[in-house]
Parts: structure tokens; sequence; C-alpha cells
């Protein structure tokens, strides 16, 4: 291959990774280059076709998966019966150590936003001579308070679409708590049960990003009804158990990642999840530094696009490249 051919063969599959799942994979780029996790949100949102884009493949192997239950995983979590008892946080980090090891990767960056920056951290500290860095875009550390702020809080600013959003669990939930109701909803057996709850959930988390100056209306709902409902299915799963983290662990074990250079970028206008999360990340994570975008939203802007160009740099020929 000569100087500057890029070599974009893909390639990728099933992954057995146990408990009756397999997680499917993809890479591109160069094989023998280094080596970037793309990591998506959600949880449950599936790999993002455009991400890899960003990366340059004459310098890196670029490899993406869908978490358990959504995207070519198998089992769908859309199925009802799919067992969701063997989808937790702690199952994700197994399999993502074991798609690094089936890869024969010794160490990758870690490129991410949304829930995926939960996973990225949880990983980090979990395994941290893993990784190489970590690029996190619209900072969530999926604890207590930030759930409760996006499903209950955000009324305060979103009222009317609200209640559309509370009117659709069952009468006697609607004064409790809200992603509970809808979790029992998405184990129901009958497909006329959960897909009215699933598109009433995109319909608020359309709603949160719509009202962002450059939302995009529509996100959410958009997806088809099998995406929505192994999508929402997963995110009521999660955040009804805060995501199997204790609350407040990422902060308080940011220690475990001294050594591990990481570049916060989030939106100062962002709805979903509001700045204090990733403040206080880059407070508490001495290698980290946070680029706050005065115009963006969750859902970024041409400023934060040229941000993540920027922090994609450092990693590839900039400062933090390998010497």
């Amino acid at each position: 291959m000569g100087d500057g051919e890029r070599d974009v063969r893909r390639r990728g599959g099933l992954l057995d990774v146990g408990d009756g799942n397999c997680i499917f994979w993809e890479a591109a780029g160069c094989p023998g280059g280094r080596t970037v996790l793309i990591v998506h949100g959600g949880p449950g949102g599936g790999r993002s076709r455009n991400a890899p884009k960003a990366f340059d493949h004459n310098v890196f192997q670029v490899v993406s998966f869908d978490q358990r239950g959504c995207g070519d995983s198998l089992p769908s979590a859309a199925d009802p019966a799919t067992d969701m008892s063997v989808n937790t946080t702690e199952h994700l980090l197994a399999d993502m150590e074991k798609l690094r090891q089936h890869l024969g990767v010794q160490r990758w960056l870690l490129y991410g936003g949304s829930w995926a920056c939960t996973l990225m951290l949880a990983y980090a500290q979990r395994y941290p001579d893993r990784v190489a860095g970590i690029i996190a875009v619209g900072v969530t550390l999926t604890r207590a308070d930030d759930i409760d702020w996006l499903y209950h809080g955000l009324r305060r600013l979103l009222p009317e679409q609200w209640e559309r959003f509370r009117a659709a669990v069952p009468e006697h939930l609607r004064d409790g708590n809200l992603v509970e109701g809808y979790r029992q909803l998405m184990e129901h057996p009958d497909v006329d049960v959960r897909l009215p709850a699933a598109r009433a959930w995109c319909r608020w988390e359309d709603a949160a990003i719509a009202h962002e100056v450059r939302g995009n209306p529509g996100q959410y709902s958009a997806k088809p009804d099998a995406a929505k409902l192994a999508f929402v299915r997963i995110c009521t799963h999660y955040f009804a158990n805060h995501g199997w983290l204790d609350d407040g662990q990422l902060l308080r074990e940011a220690d475990r990642l001294a050594g591990i250079p990481g570049l916060l970028i989030h939106g100062r206008l962002d709805l979903s999840a509001p700045l204090l999360s990733a403040w206080e990340l880059a407070r508490a994570w001495p290698d980290a530094e946070l680029t706050v975008i005065d115009d963006s939203g969750h859902t970024g802007s041409p400023a934060m696009a040229a941000a993540v160009r920027q922090a994609i740099s450092r990693f590839t020929d900039g400062d933090l490249a390998p010497g």
C-alpha cells in the first residue's frame, strides 16, 4: 500500500460474549495502527455510522460495536423474550474487554458521547492500563440527579411536553418514578402496550433536544419501531437501576484515571445533560481538559464539531499522540 493510500477494508461480525448474547462489531482503517473504540450512547442507541469517518483511517484502526440488545447485536431487546437480567453495565464492561482481547489490541483510545461517557469512564476505571485516552462529548455520569433531571426536572422548561410524557403511563404510576413506570410498560408481553410507550418516550427525548438552539426534532421518533422498542426497553432498564453504579461512583473513583488524558467537550446549552457533570468531572480528574461550547446543546453545533476535530487531531499527530 503506497504512502497516503487509505486502507478502508472493513471487517467485523458477531462476537459471542456469553449469556446467550452476541455483540456485533466492525472495524475499518489500518489494522496495524493505533486503535480507537467508538462507544455509542443511549443506552441502546446503537453504533453510529458517521462517527468512524472523523478518524484518519491511515493512522487508526477504528472499531465500533453495538451494545447488548441493540443494533445488530443478538438477541434484540425488542423481543420480549430477551433476558434483560444479563444486560447490565457490568456485562457491557466485560463485553468491551472481550472485544479488545478478540482484536488483540493492547491499549485503545475511547471516543463517545452522552451515555457512552458513563460507560467509557467505568471501563477506564476498571481497566486503566488498557486506555490510551478518552474523548468524551456531552458528558453524562448517570447519577440519580442526572436521571431525575431528564425525566422529571426538565418539566420546568417543557411542561406541556412533559405532561404528555407523564400521561402515557398508567394513572397509578403518574405521581411516582416515571422511568420505573415506563420500564414496567416495556416489559409487557403485548407489543400493543410496549410500542405506544416506546413512542411516547421517544417523543419526550425528542422534545428535550428539539428545543436546543440547534436541536434536531425527530431524532428518536424517526427510528424504526423495532429499534424504538429495543432502545426504550434498554434505556428504562438501565435508568431504573441507575446504571448499576453507586451514586457518584464515577467522580469518587476519578483518581483511577490518573495518567489517562481526557478531553471533555460539552455544550453550555445542553438541556439533557447540564454542564455541571462535565465541570465536576474535570475538577476530579487531573488529566482532563474541559472545553465548553457556548452555542451548543446536547446535539452539537459547528463549533462543537470543530472542537471534536481538534480533540481527535491532538491524539492523531498532536501533543497527545504517542511519541
